[in-house]
């Protein structure tokens, strides 16, 4: 770890814990900073900050005071999830008070050179497989960021003979100063969080974030399938290495079924692992990387070749009298949904599909829907989703939650159907999150092998 003078004796407030929050606060601590930690949940209910106080680190729970900001803190370290708009971050930022995310602190102490994955969609499982093939290729890859493990944290423990594969959110790159990846990815970018960002183009500026400190020694990956991705080579320092399945490239492409970098086929597409364009999409960033890393061709083809998915993200689930499952829970937004029905013949599939009712009807579903064999819809969203059904032509069956719906859907099946759960919407109306639903979903699975 480089051990940084710049937080000594210096008074820093982390604003939210959770995971990113208490890496922060102790590393901090660590780099013998004065530090304060500030979260909403009460002391009584908030077990790590009863550990970080028994670590001897300030904590103030229950509330927010505004207050607080009245201790001359030279910088505010806050957890993603939290508003620019919070009156906590307003203000600091109203008195000159720098606000970072713990992605900033762990690009400071970390020996490692930085592989940064963002984008809208694709980043978890292309940072999963990029993870995999650069250790298949024996390059000491270690994950962390937004796909769970805080970056600070593993920033700590490694050393220049490692890399570290980030991924990262809009949420996070907005919170940088000096963060510099040596190399970054953003697999696409279409409008989502809006509702955080105000707008799509202040979403793209915060995600280009990412490469605001590359220079001519580093390299941005861009998926040219997208005319954005055109518009913002032009933008950037960095060497731009183009990705795309829709053209031959100066970098990585699908020609005729086969996956090439710079003209040297790699692989097959259909080797891959994982099925759906998307994930061919997600392959050729891989293989940049890869390449530009220098990892052999028999090592990417025998990692993503046994690529087996993110959880919740198109996740092979098994089969049961030739039935096969898969969990694709974490597909929250339509598009998600069409990338993942794009990688099977629609005659054979059992959609689960429905959620969260957040008002917007699926019209840009219906092209995606036509000819499946069947739906199996529920949730607050299901009369939106029955009218694209009906548009589609496609048969449906209401169901009272995902256990309901996998043993209806499983009950309709015929060996080689495959049963998709690929909902579309959120899960909040009957889920605290995906990963929930998502477990659900593989729980009355194993229910269902153990009555077969």
């Amino acid at each position: 770890m480089n051990q940084v003078k710049q937080f000594e004796n210096t008074k820093v407030l982390v604003l939210g814990l959770a995971k990113s929050g208490e890496a922060a606060a102790r590393l901090l601590d660590k780099l013998g900073a004065i530090v304060t930690v500030n979260d909403g949940k009460p002391f009584d209910e908030n077990p790590t900050a009863q550990s970080l106080l028994e670590a001897g680190i300030r904590v103030i729970c229950g509330s927010h005071p505004l207050e607080l900001l009245d201790e001359d803190f030279a910088l505010l370290v806050k957890n993603p999830g939290i508003r620019y708009d919070n009156p906590m971050v307003e203000k600091a930022l109203q008195r000159g008070i720098p606000v970072w995310t713990e992605v900033e602190l762990a690009y400071l102490v970390s020996e490692a050179p930085i592989i940064g994955i963002t984008g809208s969609n694709g980043k978890t499982t292309t940072t999963t497989m990029i993870a995999e093939v650069l250790n298949q290729g024996q390059k000491s890859a270690k994950l962390c960021g937004n796909i769970g493990f805080p970056a600070s944290s593993v920033a700590q423990e490694a050393t220049k003979e490692d890399v570290l594969v980030m991924e990262l959110s809009s949420f996070q790159l907005m919170g940088t100063k000096e963060f510099r990846p040596h190399i970054a990815v953003i697999t696409n970018l279409m409008p989502t969080h809006i509702d955080y960002h105000g707008s799509f183009e202040e979403y793209v500026a915060a995600k280009w974030r990412i490469q605001e400190q590359m220079t001519a020694d580093d390299m941005v990956i861009l998926n040219m399938n997208q005319e954005i991705a055109a518009s913002l080579a032009s933008k950037t320092k960095a060497q731009v290495i183009p990705v795309s399945t829709q053209e031959i490239v100066d970098g990585a492409y699908l020609l005729d079924g086969q996956l090439y970098f710079k003209g040297e086929r790699i692989m097959a597409a259909s080797d891959i692992g994982v099925p759906g364009s998307h994930n061919i999409e997600n392959a050729l960033a891989t293989i940049a990387v890869a390449k530009v890393m220098g990892v052999d061709n028999q090592a990417i083809h025998e990692a993503l070749s046994t690529f087996g998915g993110v959880k919740h993200r198109l996740q092979h689930a098994g089969q049961i009298n030739g039935v096969t499952f898969y969990n694709d829970s974490k597909s929250t937004n339509i598009l998600a949904t069409q990338k993942a029905l794009s990688g099977f013949d629609n005659s054979k599939v059992i959609l689960i599909a429905g959620g969260l009712d957040r008002g917007n009807e699926f019209d840009e579903l219906v092209p995606d829907l036509v000819g499946l064999k069947h739906m199996v819809i529920l949730g607050e969203s299901a009369p939106r989703v029955k009218r694209a059904a009906d548009k589609a032509g496609v048969s449906y069956t209401d169901a009272q939650d995902v256990a309901d719906a996998t043993k209806k859907a499983y009950q309709l099946a015929e060996t080689g159907d495959t049963v998709l759960l690929s909902p579309a919407n959120a899960s909040w109306d009957m889920y605290v999150n995906f990963e929930v639903r998502g477990d659900s979903f593989l729980k009355t699975i194993e229910e269902l092998k153990g009555n077969k």
